[in-house]
């Protein structure tokens, strides 16, 4: 599963849900479709999407076949959202957001952890990875990315030769 969002608020009394996503289009949520949302660290409850319209590129407002009241809907504001990656395997190879639980393996460095979150400065993203304890930050450019494999969820780089060493030295 891939995390794309959050619920962020309810929408009227009927249990409606406003989700922020990650994809950057608004295309890939369909009606009958099974949102998993996180109540719990690990545990994932799948809840089936009645009705959706796209807000914006970022935003949905939701209706979801289990929840037709707000007081259900307030216990998922808050929480995490994901989809089977199978949802957005066209959408996964162009955003980095999609990229979080990713494995990355560098040529020279080998495996280096897991990407925890990802955050964009400017127009380059980086994915923030623990190694050896200490919080590293690594490009996500054309020059690092060697391959990605959406199947086994992990990130193939080609790091700088020193990049590792400037956290670990810090």
């Amino acid at each position: 599963m891939i995390r794309v969002g959050k619920i962020v608020a309810t929408h009227g009394l009927t249990g409606s849900v406003i989700m922020t996503h990650v994809v950057g289009n608004s295309l890939w949520l369909k009606k009958e479709q099974p949102l998993y949302i996180e109540m719990q660290k690990g545990s994932y409850i799948p809840y089936f999407v009645s009705q959706v319209k796209a807000s914006s590129d970022k935003e949905y407002l939701v209706s979801l076949e289990q929840i037709e009241k707000i007081e259900a809907a307030k216990k998922l504001v808050t929480k995490q959202v994901y989809v089977d990656e199978t949802i957005l395997a066209s959408y996964a190879a162009n955003s980095p957001l999609l990229w979080i639980g990713f494995s990355v393996i560098d040529q020279h460095y080998g495996a280096i952890g897991v990407i925890d979150d990802v955050v964009q400065t400017g127009k380059q993203w980086l994915a923030r990875i623990i190694y050896q304890n200490k919080e590293v930050l690594i490009p996500l450019i054309e020059q690092t990315i060697e391959k990605l494999d959406l199947k086994k969820k992990t990130l193939f780089t080609l790091l700088p030769e020193g990049l590792i060493e400037i956290y670990l030295d810090a």
